[in-house]
């Protein structure tokens, strides 16, 4: 996390990631959320099957929220590839898979978890190397996080479920989704990664020279290392972590010590910040051959939009292209950031669960029954 680093990888960092130089905002927003029987009602906004009014969502957050108690030795692990996963799971019913952003980890769901789980079987996972699961010395890509996904749904969840995703999240459940159509009956996006574009130019390179190859590269390589060393260290300080979240969060009372350490504890793992380096120069640098609209040409499911319109980084512009592409989409608009689910947790939990009430669950009881 550093301004040295703000503009690398956008679309893909939540407040935890590496985009520290966006001005804060303090204001703080109060309303109510209504639901109506055939729609989402938010002080006059109704958001009915796939339509959506330009109006926003404003609330106060976490008031009187249960909260999933926060353990530093985590909750569940599953060996997957020779690799320690961490996840949180809670709840009984239909699945509902909760996937985090950049940096961030299952306990992100802090507000979310306990209230879906009263009528869902809730799953949290962190993704490798994020949060508790493994800081493996891997070649990071996103197709990496979508076999990951792809695998809990299999050999964890054992039946279909809906996935639910925040920023790197998101993008992660999209092309998880579109790799298990079958399986996957659902997509909730907050506020997700990924861009539109032409994937194919971005994958034309020019042949490397012996000079670029040989001198060039590694010079090149051994300064990010430098850089990017002193980068990781500074931004894994407690009160840099604070003040970087409270920047980003429009209303920052939820930026407090549980969201704090359940970022600082994974940061002091022995191979963060080899992690850390191979996100920067191998993942984010190649972020523009993984495009919205490959993936949602492979899309099957509904899909529902709970944006932050307040987002500096990821804003409502790009909520309406995705529905735009593809118009089984519902979007909620929201008076949040980059990260709706912590900082307007009761908002979320309420169109999220009225939305798998009146799209998902009908949909998979009468398969139920058409199986039997």
């Amino acid at each position: 996390m550093s301004t040295s680093w703000a503009t690398v990888g956008t679309e893909w960092l939540n407040p935890v990631g590496t985009r520290l130089s966006l001005l804060g905002r303090s204001n703080h927003f109060r309303g109510k959320c209504d639901l109506s029987r055939r729609g989402f009602t938010f002080n006059g906004i109704v958001a009915a099957g796939a339509s959506v009014m330009t109006t926003s969502v404003v609330a106060e957050p976490s008031k009187g929220l249960e909260r999933l108690p926060f353990k530093p030795e985590g909750y569940n692990y599953w060996t997957w590839r020779g690799h320690k996963i961490h996840y949180v799971v809670e709840g009984e019913g239909f699945p509902v898979v909760l996937i985090h952003g950049f940096g961030a980890s299952a306990f992100h769901w802090r507000y979310n978890i306990p209230e879906l789980a009263k009528k869902y079987k809730v799953y949290a996972l962190d993704l490798i190397g994020f949060g508790w699961s493994e800081k493996a010395l891997i070649d990071y890509d996103a197709f990496i996080w979508r076999d990951q996904v792809v695998d809990f749904l299999k050999e964890i969840v054992k039946e279909p479920a809906v996935l639910v995703g925040n920023s790197l999240g998101g993008f992660t459940a999209l092309i998880a989704a579109a790799s298990l159509t079958d399986e996957v009956k659902g997509v909730t996006l907050l506020n997700s990664a990924g861009q539109f574009g032409d994937a194919s130019s971005a994958a034309e390179g020019t042949e490397e020279t012996a000079l670029q190859k040989f001198i060039l590269k590694p010079l090149k390589e051994s300064f990010q290392r430098v850089v990017l060393g002193l980068v990781f260290w500074q931004s894994k300080q407690p009160a840099r972590i604070e003040s970087v979240l409270k920047s980003v969060y429009i209303n920052s009372s939820n930026v407090d010590d549980y969201l704090i350490d359940s970022i600082t504890r994974p940061a002091a793992d022995p191979n963060a910040g080899e992690v850390y380096y191979r996100l920067m120069t191998r993942f984010i640098s190649n972020q523009r051959k993984y495009t919205l609209n490959n993936v949602l040409r492979q899309l099957s499911c509904p899909l529902l939009l709970l944006w932050g319109d307040l987002d500096p980084w990821v804003g409502p512009a790009k909520a309406s292209q995705i529905k735009e592409f593809y118009p089984n989409t519902t979007i909620v608009n929201l008076k949040a950031g980059h990260c709706p689910h912590d900082e307007v947790p009761e908002l979320v939990n309420e169109a999220l669960l009225h939305w798998l009430s009146a799209t998902i669950t009908p949909a998979s009881s009468l398969e139920t029954v058409s199986e039997t």
